[in-house]
């Protein structure tokens, strides 16, 4: 008989252990969405494995709990040393006074990965050691709350907010393999546990009260296991899917929740939004509205579109939106464009083009002189109200037909191509332009073609296709399926424009939106919502500067000039003569990306309506409600169990409801205090009444200590009424605060009776006076 208990205790933690491991993995497992599973993979499973073994065998010499972290921690220093840092260190595995001196940089590279990656992410060394070591540290973290404190739903808390930061980073359906998995390896180490501690008692139990309380517990564990996992489920699959959907996403240049700017032209997810939101409202005094651009893609690298980058000057310096070098025969009207944010939480500030001022924002923010872009230095979009004012070179037909694309104002990587371009690429834009009289009669060769029957706008073909990005492949693909959405056509666009020796670019930003009906200032005012956010080609011409066109099939009007001799005459301020504007001829509602018919507040996406939409705001009130209540659900269901198994004849369990109610109220029982003294302190101090405190003692007494082990001899009935009573009663007597905490919050779901933790409570529960 006396190995039998370590031999016990071992297979105890050995399962423990393992269902440890196997928490950690499932975890982990929704991480593969966002990082792509290279070797940082197999370092997470050996670390994981590792870490968990070595506390495994620790505990075998019965070392303290601190030593057994201890070790566990240097074990882990030293792996991640031998594998990542075994440059810098002693003999490979000890740290050194360089190897900390690397730490910052190492993960300075990492969090600046992860902040301007674009999901999923191949990482680089600095990256795969964050997450190695993060985990690995959070495997010593997890075996100590599970085997030393033995806390193992406090330790899924932990594990389920760990597998939520992928989904927080890139909005996705809910993973339900990995759920599950998540959730099974959760419950089983609350019933392992549970199995441990009913074990631990099982000699003196069986001696005094026989086999019937093992089994009356067990039953309570088994149906509270099963509420959880029903309760999560739940949660899980029918109220998360109803919540707003959060858009940041590493790279996207966002500061917060709600819609962003995405900058890495991964912009398929934000278009697939299913319900879309105000961003802005603007106006302005242009013959049209303006597109509002937030930044610039130039190089090219074969596989993704970089931002561009350069040295961003004061706003109110004069270097940040110096006037543009356009030559003196080419008109220039300035026009105010007025913008009011809505929902937009960015960095990058969404202004017309070319900006030459802008007055109105808050905080500090950094102008780009070449790409005329505005990103905060300190401070952000959401809530700002400002004006911009641009000067528009209107250049006429015949003045952008004698110029050419290129010129000494552009740099190097505007004309960038990779060496495995698909030919399809410069096969296709040299067939499409064949004939053109001018770089100009080409791009619009170009725009028509793809404006044309032969392509179609779909945001989910490119899904299916499997090609949802900007890269040479993914262009090649859309070529050949013709079907695709605005990053696509852009990217394609601006790529056969350089197989011609143009320069060009992608802009990031917004369509002009829908008219509300609304006017300020004889101004109408335009609705932009998250759906517009767009992409567009621009080439650059001589003497007249970047001119953007628009080739998306379905959006927008193509990019045309009129002829001289069709402008009207000459009036005083010259302004209203001027020919239709090099931007985009952006029409004044917004169109339907698959039919090219203007949609207007009938057909179902026009200005949003006065009302405010409750639904976000009642479903966020529904989930927390249905969160809180589920401590009190488990708690209450554990309760029935106990209190059936009381009737049964079980005198343990109608014990265990005092204690567990005691703990719920922060009244200290420790192990050492027999039932005798526990009860008689609830009556003098908790309110407990004292005829029914007395028949559970006395039935306790009985099952423990009489011969037979006969739990109630025949009290059942008797005992859970005097197990219901008290309870009710020491609720009753507990300050209201206190007794609201006890409900919504029950201690006693992760603090067991008898543990080192019941015995530190908050002190007695009467009100005071």
């Amino acid at each position: 008989m006396p190995s039998a208990e370590p031999s016990s205790r071992r297979g105890a933690d050995l399962l423990l252990t393992a269902g440890v491991f196997a928490a950690l993995i499932a975890a982990l497992l929704p991480l593969m969405r966002v990082v792509r599973p290279t070797g940082w993979l197999l370092g997470t499973l050996v670390i994981v494995a590792v870490v968990l073994a070595t506390g495994y065998v620790a505990r075998r010499f019965r070392l303290p709990a601190l030593a057994v972290s201890l070790i566990e921690v240097v074990v882990w220093v030293a792996f991640v040393t031998v594998v990542f840092l075994r440059d810098t260190a002693f003999l490979l595995v000890i740290p050194t006074v360089e190897t900390f001196r690397e730490l910052p940089d190492i993960l300075a590279a990492a969090g600046e990965e992860i902040a301007l990656g674009v999901a999923p992410l191949t990482p680089s060394a600095p990256l795969s050691m964050l997450i190695v070591g993060a985990t690995g540290l959070l495997a010593v973290v997890i075996d100590h709350v599970v085997l030393t404190a033995r806390m193992p739903l406090l330790a899924g808390v932990g594990l389920i907010a760990v597998s939520l930061i992928p989904a927080i980073a890139v909005p996705a359906e809910i993973d339900v393999v990995a759920f599950v998995l998540l959730a099974a390896a959760i419950l089983f180490l609350i019933r392992t546990d549970t199995r441990t501690r009913e074990g631990a008692g099982s000699a003196e139990s069986t001696r005094a009260t026989g086999s019937s309380a093992s089994g009356g517990s067990a039953s309570g564990v088994s149906a509270t296991a099963i509420g959880i996992g029903a309760i999560a489920v739940v949660v899980a699959l029918v109220a998360t899917p109803l919540l707003p959907q959060p858009a940041i996403r590493p790279g996207s240049g966002d500061l917060g929740p709600g819609p962003g700017i995405d900058a890495t032209l991964q912009l398929g997810d934000d278009l697939r939004r299913p319900r879309e939101v105000e961003v802005l409202q603007m106006r302005s005094d242009a013959p049209t509205p303006p597109y509002l651009r937030a930044t610039t893609l130039t190089e090219f690298t074969g596989a993704v579109w970089e931002p561009d980058s350069g040295r961003s000057y004061p706003l109110d310096s004069a270097e940040a939106l110096t006037a543009l070098p356009v030559d003196p025969e080419i008109q220039v009207a300035e026009y105010s464009t007025t913008v009011e944010i809505r929902n937009l939480n960015s960095s990058w500030l969404p202004v017309s083009y070319p900006a030459t001022g802008i007055e109105g924002l808050d905080g500090v923010w950094g102008a780009f002189p070449y790409n005329r872009t505005v990103e905060a230095r300190q401070g952000g979009t959401q809530g700002q109200d400002y004006e911009v004012l641009s000067s528009v070179p209107r250049p006429t037909l015949e003045q952008i037909r004698a110029r050419s694309a290129g010129g000494e104002g552009v740099r190097a990587d505007t004309l960038g191509l990779p060496v495995d371009l698909p030919p399809i690429v410069g096969e296709l834009a040299a067939e499409v332009t064949a004939g053109a009289a001018s770089d100009y009669d080409a791009l619009l060769a170009l725009q028509s073609w793809f404006r044309g029957a032969d392509f179609r706008y779909s945001l989910e073909a490119p899904v299916e296709e499997g090609f949802d990005g900007s890269g040479a492949e993914a262009v090649a693909r859309f070529l050949e399926v013709r079907e695709g959405y605005c990053v696509h056509y852009a990217s394609a666009f601006a790529l056969m424009a350089r197989t011609l020796g143009m320069p060009s670019r992608i802009v990031v930003g917004y369509l002009p939106g829908t008219s509300t009906g609304d006017a300020v200032d004889f101004q109408t005012v335009y609705s932009v919502m998250s759906g517009q956010l767009h992409a567009w080609p621009e080439i650059y011409f001589e003497g007249v500067g970047w001119i953007p066109f628009e080739p998306t099939n379905g959006l927008g009007q193509p990019t045309r000039f009129s002829p001289e001799a069709s402008a009207p005459g000459e009036t005083a301020d010259g302004a209203d003569d001027a020919p239709e504007p090099s931007a985009p001829a952006d029409v004044p509602d917004a169109v339907d990306p698959d039919t090219g018919e203007p949609l207007t507040p009938e057909a179902g996406t026009a200005a949003p309506d006065d009302g405010v939409d409750a639904l976000p705001t009642v479903t966020v009130v529904f989930a927390v409600l249905v969160v809180l209540a589920i401590p009190l659900i488990v708690r209450d269901l554990r309760r029935r169990q106990q209190l059936s198994a009381a009737r049964s004849g079980d005198a343990a369990a109608a014990w265990a409801i005092v204690q567990d109610t005691a703990i719920d109220l922060g009244i200290p029982s420790p192990v050492s205090e027999s039932p005798r003294a526990l009860g008689a302190r609830l009556i003098a101090e908790a309110g407990a009444p004292a005829e029914a405190m007395g028949v559970l003692i006395r039935a306790i007494e009985r099952a423990s200590y009489a011969p037979g082990g006969r739990h109630g001899f025949g009290q059942g009935e008797a005992t859970a009424a005097a197990a219901s009573e008290v309870r009710a009663e020491v609720l009753a007597a507990a300050q209201p605060a206190r007794r609201l905490l006890a409900l919504v919050v029950p201690r006693s779901l992760i603090i067991r009776p008898g543990s080192l933790y019941a015995g530190a409570g908050r002190g007695t529960s009467r009100p005071a006076g």
